[in-house]
């Protein structure tokens, strides 16, 4: 039987586990006794447990491994015994109901979410890869962390007060784009009347209705895709919609609709910065239509936000580096005549109005002894330049 080792709680909260509890990722599957076959009894909620105490962000699990766990950007194993099958078998059933078993063996991927009772909600992703089923979770706060403590450009608080229009948060798997989006609804939520509707995959962080009505629809389970929830939405009198994602051309078509005809949209994408956000946009549609959509956007978009986590190497923790651009009329034109190309120099001369780029926000974290010059550098867009100006 797996147990969970000596917890240490101070202060009213739990503590991280001492660090002999981790290893650096790598370590042989050899290294650690594997379970018996037959001996397939998951306890996926321990293996939370000491994520959780470990404040890990991400736990996989793939068959033929140790539990693994991602703290502060650094992937490492948990003292667990090596994963099996039986294990991973045993974990997707307590993990799934009946009809999301059998979505998952004709996609061969699924995404859910999962609660545990003390330690919060995981957003759930279940897929088949070469040694069989293995899985990956996010761990999700209990509670919407406020918009103020999220180390963000302080004009990034101010989108909560938009009456309608689009507002994209960007940037790589991992950046933090949910928490960002959950603070912003919250922020609404908290402030104003308004009905919001979010289609999510899956619903990650949970709302309580304040002053607003919010209403959470989950893909699978409330609507069959974004692009039906979006149709769908517009009957149903909202002022504001979130899309989890805009990942295709129909929803994303849907989406700036919405917004043109005068709500509050919310979405994201795996852009790294504002103008391939445009670009990204604007390449769904066929060629003929792209004048068109540059158009569009130009009038509906309200601000890009792209960001990024790094480790901190002041205190244990990630910050965000964040790319800032508000559609002023300058904006609006670059986009309406394809001079996307042109975005950064933009930004670049409006600090004043609160957009920053992201090797600026990048230098302004190391020069604030909050990042590494080494990590600001591995991840700047231009590393050269942004040398040049660190060592000015």
């Amino acid at each position: 039987m797996w147990i969970i080792r000596d917890r240490h709680v101070t202060a009213g909260k739990t503590a991280r586990i001492p660090q002999p509890m981790l290893s650096p990722a790598g370590k042989g599957a050899d290294d650690a006794e594997e379970l018996q076959p037959g001996s397939h009894d998951m306890h996926l909620d321990a293996i939370l447990h000491q994520a959780s105490m470990a404040g890990a962000s991400d736990i996989h699990l793939v068959p033929g491994h140790l539990p693994m766990v991602r703290i502060d950007t650094i992937l490492q194993t948990l003292d667990l015994p090596v994963l099996t099958v039986d294990c991973i078998t045993a974990a997707v059933q307590s993990l799934t109901t009946g009809p999301q078993r059998a979505r998952l063996k004709a996609a061969k991927d699924l995404d859910l979410s999962y609660a545990v009772e003390d330690l919060g909600r995981f957003r759930v992703n279940i897929h088949q890869q070469r040694t069989g089923l293995a899985i990956a979770m996010r761990s999700i706060r209990e509670h919407v962390p406020p918009l103020a403590s999220l180390n963000l450009p302080e004009v990034v608080q101010k989108f909560a007060s938009l009456p309608r229009g689009l507002v994209l948060v960007t940037g790589d798997t991992g950046s933090g784009k949910s928490t960002t989006i959950a603070s912003l609804i919250q922020a609404v939520n908290e402030r104003q009347r308004k009905h919001i509707i979010t289609l999510e995959d899956p619903i990650e962080y949970t709302f309580q209705s304040r002053q607003c009505l919010v209403e959470q629809r989950e893909l699978g389970e409330d609507l069959p895709n974004f692009a039906s929830g979006l149709k769908h939405a517009l009957r149903q009198d909202p002022d504001m919609i979130f899309v989890g994602e805009m990942r295709d051309l129909e929803t994303t078509a849907l989406a700036m609709s919405a917004a043109e005809t005068g709500h509050l949209v919310l979405s994201t994408l795996h852009t790294v910065n504002a103008a391939q956000t445009v670009e990204r946009i604007v390449d769904m549609y066929p060629a003929e239509q792209q004048n068109q959509i540059r158009s569009m956007l130009g009038d509906t978009l309200q601000a890009v936000v792209s960001q990024t986590l790094f480790a901190r190497c002041d205190e244990p923790g990630m910050v965000p580096a964040v790319e800032v651009m508000l559609c002023t009329p300058a904006v609006r034109n670059l986009i309406r005549e394809n001079r996307t190309f042109e975005i950064p120099n933009v930004i670049e001369t409006s600090r004043a109005l609160g957009m920053s780029t992201l090797d600026a926000s990048i230098a302004e974290l190391h020069i604030n002894g909050l990042i590494t010059r080494e990590d600001a550098l591995s991840r700047a867009t231009y590393p050269k330049a942004l040398e040049r100006a660190l060592a000015a």
